[in-house]
């Protein structure tokens, strides 16, 4: 019998012929191994075959006089015993830096996300600090500029903005989709109006923000009498409860007033538009496991919530809602 020699490196597929293998030794054959294993007896026996030719000689005899090692299987079996055990050891050792993180998260924060239904960014901050107690977060609110510049300089680990643009020095992890409406407050004439045009809102006073925004985005506020700016959401809320502008917020923003009744959508089915975040960091900074950590939980998070979401479309559409 003649194998591949192993020169030094082992393969996933390796380690799974090795546990295998502990398994038949340890039960005693391959009948026994299968409730051990839950793989039926054929699979065994081709795994010991593989390993067998990937050893170079046999490591048992199999029979109608039983199930033996032999003396290259049991000096093997010794082996693989030490590999797998120090295997154990090493994912102990790793898990255990996770359970014992230390250092700083420094989060910069667009204005007005704590509203967000879909919490990815509480969540993970949640998670990173049940399994980090000592892990100090700091976060920074900011304009999405001032996120940007500071995730590249590192003032700031990581940061949570609006995606409208790619920038080089920046890797990029999607969170999720936000929707904007055109909001008048209850003191504004046009709050009592059914019917309200395109063309009408023109003639009246509007809020438009002093921040950066796709050019789908403007589209939206071309069709406005923009007098009035704002540097944020808040400021924006701020000049449209005055009764005397109309403007844009996101919808998880203005739910509080819409449900007061102080606030309601002006022709939501033409002017809405959609904003994606994202979470930023930088590329080729120094390895940090606190910000990994943080990013791998915010990534399982989003990846979990749009599984839910395809799921829910793909039951919607075969029970055709």
């Amino acid at each position: 019998m003649k194998g591949s020699e192993f020169k030094g490196q082992l393969s996933d597929v390796d380690l799974r012929m090795l546990r295998i293998f502990r398994a038949v030794v340890e039960s005693g054959g391959f009948s026994a191994a299968e409730v051990e294993l839950n793989i039926s007896r054929a699979a065994i026996s081709i795994a010991m075959a593989d390993l067998e030719v990937r050893m170079g000689f046999k490591l048992c005899q199999r029979g109608r006089s039983g199930f033996s090692l032999t003396d290259e299987g049991r000096q093997v079996y010794e082996f693989t015993l030490q590999l797998l055990t120090s295997l154990e050891e090493f994912k102990t050792q790793v898990n255990s830096l996770h359970a014992h993180l230390k250092g700083e998260l420094n989060i910069g924060i667009t204005d007005n996300l704590v509203t967000m239904p879909r919490m990815h960014i509480t969540h993970a901050l949640s998670h990173l600090k049940k399994i980090g107690p000592d892990v100090n977060i700091n976060i920074r609110m900011s304009p999405p500029n001032e996120i940007e510049l500071a995730v590249l300089d590192g003032r700031l680990h990581v940061g949570m903005v609006p995606h409208h643009r790619a920038l080089a020095g920046l890797n990029y992890l999607p969170l999720y989709d936000e929707t904007s409406y055109l909001y008048c407050s209850n003191e504004h004439p046009l709050f009592q109006s059914a019917n309200v045009s395109i063309e009408q809102l023109a003639n009246w006073d509007a809020v438009v923000p002093a921040y950066a925004q796709s050019a789908e985005i403007k589209r939206h506020y071309q069709v406005l009498n923009g007098t009035a700016t704002a540097t944020d959401r808040e400021g924006v809320a701020f000049l449209i409860m005055t009764g005397a502008y109309i403007g844009f917020l996101p919808e998880h923003f203005a739910a509080r007033w819409v449900s007061e009744k102080r606030m309601r959508a002006l022709t939501p089915e033409d002017l809405h538009y959609i904003t994606p975040f994202a979470a930023i960091s930088r590329k080729g900074a120094r390895p940090n496991l606190v910000l990994e950590t943080y990013l791998d939980t915010l990534g399982r998070i989003q990846s979990e919530a749009t599984l839910k979401v395809s799921k829910r479309l793909s039951l919607n559409k075969q029970i055709g809602i």
